[in-house]
């Protein structure tokens, strides 16, 4: 089943010609999950062995659509937005990865999931490795996708890249430049940071521009960054406190993104990894 889930996945972010948003299957529903004091919302279908997916910046859970419709034949796919993105509530504080690890961990809970596999992207990756880090027992593989991890590694090389200036972009001010400018701003990383900015097609450019404006939607987006340097900490003390992960670890990177060096990373943390290149990504 591992083999299956895993082709499966890397079959859909090889031949999937345009990054659109397609709606959830029918089978899908959704739930508003209390957990550690904020509100998920959460997309779940299917039934069999669980999987959990989460996003990262400049989408929401809805990015994982058609990963989700393949995947749902054979497993219950759970697919939250992260807190203070997407749909979910908007607490004031708790965006350290660590503590959005006990959110997902408390959506596991509230769905009697009491282990699942995990697939993350981006901002996901670094919620995830928390998840997997807290909670060894409850994540039995885990699929990671082209994202950095605080702490780990050369992060510190990293945050430095120019690429990367919005790591350090929050504040009042600037949510005041973005207000209004939803659109201009998610343009900048869909048209920078793509390996091809034309497979982002202008559907799914108004449907994320249209969710980052919704009130305290990129005010808490900037959260995410801004939890940063507390992250590395946190990510560093979770190294040194137990073993590496020993789950199975598929580490993808982007052929034009993060490459081998997605795979070098989860080695710093995890003992049992398969590096995989996503082609033209």
């Amino acid at each position: 089943m591992l083999r299956y889930s895993i082709n499966l996945l890397v079959a859909f972010l090889i031949v999937t010609p345009a990054f659109a948003v397609e709606p959830f299957p029918s089978g899908f529903h959704t739930q508003e999950i209390n957990t550690n004091g904020t509100t998920l919302h959460v997309r779940i279908g299917g039934q069999g062995a669980a999987v959990v997916m989460l996003h990262g910046f400049g989408d929401t859970g809805d990015m994982w659509a058609p990963a989700a419709a393949a995947l749902v034949k054979n497993h219950t796919v759970v697919v939250p937005d992260l807190r203070g993105m997407g749909l979910s509530t908007h607490p004031e504080q708790g965006y350290t990865k660590k503590n959005q690890a006990v959110d997902i961990a408390g959506v596991m809970d509230a769905l009697k999931i009491s282990s699942a596999d995990l697939v993350t992207h981006d901002i996901g990756n670094m919620v995830g490795y928390a998840l997997a880090a807290q909670y060894p027992t409850r994540i039995t593989k885990w699929v990671v996708i082209d994202a950095p991890l605080p702490g780990i590694g050369n992060w510190e090389e990293i945050k430095q890249s120019p690429l990367l200036w919005h790591f350090n972009f929050r504040g009042p001010d600037e949510e005041r430049l973005v207000a209004g400018r939803e659109r201009i701003y998610l343009d900048r990383f869909y048209n920078e940071l793509s390996a091809d900015p034309k497979k982002i097609d202008e559907a799914t450019r108004q449907h994320y521009a249209a969710l980052y404006a919704r009130p305290h939607a990129m005010h808490d987006a900037f959260e995410q960054f801004g939890a940063f340097n507390q992250d590395a900490i946190d990510n560093k003390a979770l190294l040194a406190k137990g073993d590496k992960l020993t789950m199975p670890v598929l580490a993808l990177g982007g052929e034009k993104s993060f490459g081998t060096a997605q795979a070098d990373t989860l080695r710093f943390v995890a003992t049992n990894v398969t590096m995989g290149i996503v082609p033209g990504s």
